[in-house]
């Protein structure tokens, strides 16, 4: 039987919380983007679709207030999923590891209905509960199946109450409960056949779901269902100051919660991780004239984030709080050595015949000599 369990401790308070949500951390520019904001909104939208984007991509409102940008890339890729959401078409967010498509998700649903906690996380074991409903057995033995035993998912309370549900990784879910999605989304019905009801979603629903296009053949949307969403393609930087920029905010945006140095004292080493995960994905230096081989991970910007705020704790608590080639070292190579029989090799003869020869990296490849001994 369930049963409650009071915390030990007091709740967390906001300035507590290691990573708040998008609609607590930003919440003073959602408040004054709804004050500026006098364009038409769909029903139970907190902001109009203009307003969304503005959210996400950045910008200075009529009083001033400044509105930091979430995503950093091409302004359409965020017209398409915004007006998405604003039709009766459910938006499937896709791209490699890295892309942003949960952080993009996340922050669609808090400046959408100010909520981006109706959340299903895929997994290779995510029941069909979890999409549709599931029931209170205590209850459910006393009084037998009632609304009152029910227990509703993520997307039920989205339906019932016209907001915007999310579902992460959804291609890592069964296929046979990926289905269960496509009553809902086309007839926009979910029914609880226990009870002879089924809930019915009012203005306002919607639903992102992310997938990774590296996963394609582990649980295959079927057609019926892509059939349901319109897909749209999260790329990865296309410059390597859009990818600076970007894991320089995030660093400094995580580096702030855990009380971490400064991030422009380490710009230069963000610089060089950068350089060298864009030049191994690409297979090519920046300047184009040497290829070099790529290793099995995907090396994303997630994982620059990564290593970069690996590197800001290692000088904050071992070091002088500068970053320094030492600090970042270590974190290169566990992302770009996944597989040691192959990508080691891949690793050392790209650190020999680029960052050895490289102006003004001496002191990374001694690290990275040091660190791959």
């Amino acid at each position: 039987m369930p049963v409650s369990v009071e915390p030990t401790t007091a709740p967390s308070t906001p300035a507590e919380v290691l990573r708040p949500h998008a609609e607590d951390a930003f919440g003073a520019e959602l408040a004054a983007l709804a004050v500026q904001d006098d364009r038409p909104r769909p029903a139970r939208w907190r902001l109009s679709p203009w307003a969304v984007a503005t959210y996400l991509l950045g910008g200075t409102l009529p009083d001033g207030t400044v509105i930091t940008p979430k995503y950093v890339g091409p302004r359409r890729v965020v017209e398409v999923a915004v007006s998405t959401l604003a039709t009766d078409r459910a938006l499937l967010l896709l791209g490699v590891p890295g892309t942003a498509k949960t952080w993009v998700s996340e922050h669609l649903a808090a400046a959408v209905s100010g909520d981006s906690t109706l959340l299903v996380q895929g997994t290779a074991g995510t029941p069909e509960e979890a999409i549709r409903y599931g029931w209170n057995y205590a209850q459910l033995l006393a009084r037998g199946p009632s609304r009152e035993a029910l227990v509703p998912s993520p997307v039920m309370r989205a339906m019932a109450e016209g907001m915007t549900a999310r579902v992460e990784e959804l291609t890592r879910i069964p296929a046979d409960v990926q289905d269960t999605l496509i009553t809902v989304l086309s007839e926009k019905t979910l029914p609880i056949p226990e009870l002879g009801q089924e809930v019915q979603a009012v203005g306002g629903f919607n639903l992102i779901a992310t997938a990774n296009d590296r996963d394609r053949g582990v649980n295959e949307l079927s057609s019926a269902l892509r059939r349901r969403f319109n897909t749209v393609v999260l790329p990865l930087p296309e410059s390597a100051e859009a990818e600076v920029e970007i894991v320089t905010r995030r660093v400094d945006q995580i580096g702030r919660s855990l009380d971490l140095p400064p991030v422009p004292v380490g710009v230069d080493e963000i610089r060089r991780v950068v350089t060298v995960f864009r030049e191994l994905r690409a297979g090519l230096t920046s300047d184009g004239r040497t290829k070099v081989k790529s290793p099995s991970g995907t090396l994303s910007t997630a994982e620059a984030i990564s290593v970069v705020t690996g590197g800001l704790a290692l000088s904050a608590h071992f070091g002088d709080g500068v970053l320094r080639p030492g600090d970042v070292a270590a974190g290169v190579l566990g992302a770009v050595v996944r597989d040691p029989a192959t990508d080691r090799v891949v690793w050392q003869e790209y650190l020999e015949t680029v960052v050895r020869e490289r102006e003004g990296w001496q002191d990374f490849y001694r690290a990275c000599r040091e660190i791959s001994a």
